[in-house]
């Protein structure tokens, strides 16, 4: 490998606005020119874009990732006493929205090898007071979407996928948010598909919890001022909305350029000999008929904290994807849960690292990134 010098930033968002800047401004100037900033047309060309490109009917402009989650929830009538199936393995947001609502997150341990839900754990979880299976598309890859719409099927739930880190991954042909009965995604900065602050979308091909999320999204008030429900203000904004729309057509070759650099840190961790069977590195499992969008690149790796460190010495990024399973966040310590109930996620919070993995990237830097890697496993640290 070459030898590089300089740093290689975990996400450099700068270099990816530079390249379309005037599109960029162009789509804000023509908000600022309309002065509608709440909703109006381009949310509605936004969703309708969105929907086409997840290949479902409906798409519903929301706040943020989480308040998707939240209003889809809502939407399918979630209260204190029902339960909710999801991973222990994912943002806060995931058990946050069902833990909003009164209602219980039930966790299921995730597939060590995927680090998405063990779709083959999911029936033994069901009892009388589950209402919704809550799959969680980590890192750019689909959880076992089949597994998940059978349990729901034999026991009359709900599926929502949180999609938050997936648009446009794909299961056996269909997109992320296609599957089950609605579809969460974020246009957090970070995202793949990221706006100028939060913002999200919901999708479903269902025309009565489309109407609904519509009416909750917006205070449950129709016609205005008049409110059958308790909704909330879950709108889009109009600003957010066409920086997302300016970004989309390039989503595609942005994705295009994440899985080239994912095949490269594969090429190149391989021939290292630090991702054989017996290495320090786990690189993440792609798995067939899917096609993974490389939201992160995680490895599993020994000595994490200890390689952290000295990637942040050599000004090299990365990022812990999570350093606590949900199960033990302080909040949900009510919920009588141990150390040892979900040991895969366990695991994964000690050993999991994120490498940059964003399109810009060049091959000169991600040689750059296994090459620090490596020594740091050539001279490790005591």
């Amino acid at each position: 490998m070459r030898k590089f010098k300089g740093s290689v930033p975990f996400l450099d968002l700068k270099v990816q606005y530079s390249a379309i800047r005037g599109e960029i401004q162009a789509a804000m100037q023509r908000v600022i020119e309309s002065q509608m900033f709440i909703l109006g047309p381009e949310v509605t060309a936004l969703e309708a874009e969105i929907a086409e490109y997840c290949k479902c009917t409906y798409g519903i402009g929301v706040s943020s990732g989480t308040d998707a989650l939240l209003v889809s929830l809502m939407a399918l009538g979630v209260q204190p006493g029902d339960e909710v199936i999801t991973t222990p393995y994912s943002f806060f947001a995931t058990a946050g929205s069902i833990a909003r609502l009164g209602a219980t997150p039930v966790f299921v341990d995730m597939d060590p090898a995927t680090l998405n839900i063990d779709a083959g754990k999911i029936d033994a979880a069901v009892t009388l007071r589950t209402k919704v299976i809550m799959p969680v598309h980590l890192f750019g890859q689909m959880a076992e979407m089949d597994e998940v719409m059978a349990v729901a099927n034999k026991h009359g739930l709900r599926v929502v996928e949180d999609a938050a880190q997936a648009i446009g991954a794909e299961y056996k042909g269909s997109r992320a948010g296609s599957i089950g009965d609605l579809g969460c995604f974020s246009f957090f900065p970070s995202k793949n598909l990221g706006a100028f602050g939060d913002g999200g979308m919901v999708t479903t091909n269902d025309s009565d919890l489309a109407d609904r999320v519509r009416l909750l999204r917006n205070h449950g008030g129709r016609p205005k001022y008049v409110h059958g429900v308790v909704g909330g203000n879950f709108r889009l904004d109009a600003i957010q909305a066409a920086v997302v729309r300016a970004k989309l057509p390039h989503l595609d070759g942005w994705t295009q350029a994440r899985q080239r650099n994912a095949a490269l840190y594969r090429r190149l961790f391989k021939e290292t000999g630090l991702a054989t069977g017996s290495g320090p590195i786990q690189l993440p499992t792609e798995l067939p008929e899917r096609r993974h969008i490389y939201n992160q690149f995680v490895v599993r790796c020994t000595q994490r904290d200890e390689l952290t460190k000295h990637l942040t010495a050599n000004q090299i990024g990365s990022e812990v994807y999570y350093p606590l399973s949900l199960h033990q966040q302080e909040c949900f310590q009510g919920l009588g849960l141990h150390e040892g109930d979900y040991p895969s996620s366990e695991q994964a919070a000690k050993d999991s690292l994120a490498l940059p993995i964003y399109p810009e990237l060049t091959p000169a830097m991600i040689e750059g990134v296994v090459s620090c890697v490596r020594n740091f496993y050539k001279n490790p640290v005591a």
